[in-house]
């Protein structure tokens, strides 16, 4: 029998890059949950102002580090610092561009990893490998 699945919530404001980032956790057997922007996925979290929380079951958050409204490391600050539920959740921040700068600042504010877009499923693998530290 199969450990439970990794519950995911996925975050991107670009629908395609969304669709993808779904169906390669799903290739992954993960099972998914995804949002549009980071305001939805504090709502979803249960930060938002409806308080209806979903906490019990999101083991990862990917999420795009380019969104308007709401950028991924406001989510992750968020997410990290609003929480206590929520802090232990590792955080992967997408993003399109480089920039070791950004890097740098995701990582100290506690994101779990930092990935070039595309995701694949191969950038899948390592991040459920890392999280289930099947390298130690």
């Amino acid at each position: 029998m199969e450990e439970e699945l990794l519950h995911v919530l996925a975050v991107d404001d670009n629908l395609i890059d969304r669709k993808l980032v779904e169906r390669i956790l799903k290739i992954s057997s993960c099972k998914v949950t995804t949002a549009e922007n980071g305001l939805k996925a504090l709502e979803y979290l249960g930060l938002g102002d409806s308080q209806q929380s979903n906490v019990m079951k999101v083991n990862l958050i990917i999420t795009d580090y380019c969104m308007p409204g709401m950028t991924g490391f406001e989510l992750l600050k968020k997410v990290k610092q609003e929480s206590s539920n929520l802090k232990e959740v590792p955080v992967v921040i997408l993003s399109s561009e480089n920039i070791p700068t950004r890097i740098t600042k995701c990582l100290a504010s506690g994101a779990q990893m930092f990935m070039q877009k595309p995701l694949k499923l191969s950038d899948v693998e390592k991040i459920k490998c890392d999280l289930l530290n099947c390298g130690s």
